[in-house]
């Protein structure tokens, strides 16, 4: 596993303190900050003073460091994400979304026939519902039209389950569902209307995805991995880390992708591969099946790190005579209706890694 290497040596020392360091001492005026923050924007960018102060906004309510360092991990983030765009268009959404519709009629037992006879039907504006789909460019249109047609069209409840299948959006692509859960610990603005409308500004986007991005323990040193866990979710570089550590010991091959146990485990789920392995370990370990999958299920926040499972493997794993690193980059395929080519998570965390360096040196040399 490579290690986050920053073009500027000052750089490379502030990132290695990834565990989102705290403001100290007097808080910076509101003003200073965003004077930083135009200063780390691409001088292109349409409306500057908008976002620097969105961000600075974002980083004092969430009580982050405003270092060059982690403000150019936000705005590099959202630069991969959306090409800094508070609801960026995407190629062919239309064709998407209507491809989407099928295939969740088809899980829910609706046949085509009836979705493609309900969606010539007039819509309230005159047009077909098919003609309004073809027309979305951005995941907020999207989304407000299948709110729309969710309340409008019976079978669109039946099939879409009063569920909007749009799940992320804004400048830095964060999850609807995780700004809804970070929403009621406070948000920083009036709520014009529901979080999900939030999340399509650019302030909520901004707010939501530094939340995501930097507000929470990690025991990483290096920003690479809060890129990747951005992307493949909180703590996976670090639970990868895990899996290859117990690959070493047993010899038994897994896949790093940071998930620890199979979705919604519950007691009585069967193991799955990390799990499986974990168990072959169980005497070396002094720990029961029980015991092994407590401290798993602790994989899915912070403290991993101090249970007894992660410290006992990897003191097996290192008696082989060499340090193993805490934290590794998930090997995760990435999956979607948006995505057209093989990418990886390892491909996103080391694009955005390159745009932090950009940004950064945009900082010693000013406009």
């Amino acid at each position: 596993m490579n290690r986050s290497r920053c073009l500027l040596a000052v750089a490379a020392l502030a990132a290695g303190c990834t565990s989102t360091p705290q403001p100290s001492g007097a808080p910076e005026r509101p003003a200073d900050v965003r004077t930083r923050v135009l200063s780390l924007l691409p001088p292109t960018l349409a409306d500057r003073a908008g976002w620097a102060q969105d961000l600075q906004v974002a980083f004092s309510a969430l009580n982050l460091e405003p270092s060059v360092e982690q403000l150019c991990a936000a705005i590099a983030v959202a630069e991969q994400e959306s090409g800094l765009r508070a609801d960026p268009p995407v190629p062919r959404l239309g064709e998407i979304a209507r491809r989407e519709l099928d295939e969740r009629a088809e899980r829910a037992g609706v046949p085509r026939l009836a979705v493609a006879a309900a969606l010539v039907l007039p819509s309230p504006d005159g047009r077909s519902w098919n003609e309004r789909i073809a027309a979305v460019k951005t995941e907020h249109e999207l989304s407000d039209l299948y709110e729309e047609l969710i309340d409008r069209l019976p079978l669109g409840r039946r099939f879409l389950a009063s569920r909007n299948p749009v799940r992320t959006g804004g400048p830095m692509q964060v999850s609807v569902a995780f700004a809804e859960r970070q929403a009621e610990r406070g948000y920083p603005y009036p709520m014009k209307g529901s979080v999900r409308d939030e999340v399509f500004t650019r302030r909520g986007g901004l707010y939501f995805g530094v939340a995501h991005l930097l507000e929470y323990e990690a025991p990483y040193d290096a920003l690479i991995y809060r890129y990747a866990d951005f992307n493949a979710g909180r703590w996976a570089s670090r639970n990868a880390a895990f899996q290859n550590a117990l690959a070493a010991v047993t010899g038994i091959p897994l896949v790093p992708d940071g998930d620890l146990l199979p979705p919604d485990a519950g007691r009585d789920t069967p193991p799955g591969a990390t799990e499986t392995a974990a168990r072959s370990l169980a005497s070396r370990l002094g720990l029961d099946a029980d015991d092994i999958r407590r401290d798993l299920a602790r994989g899915e926040g912070p403290g991993f790190e101090g249970s007894r499972l992660w410290q006992r493997v990897f003191t097996l794993a290192e008696r082989q005579g060499r340090t193993l690193p805490r934290a590794a980059l998930p090997r995760i395929t990435l999956e979607g209706p948006k995505i057209q080519r093989k990418l990886t998570t390892e491909w996103f965390a080391r694009r955005v890694e390159e745009r932090q360096r950009r940004c950064v040196a945009r900082a010693d040399s000013p406009e």
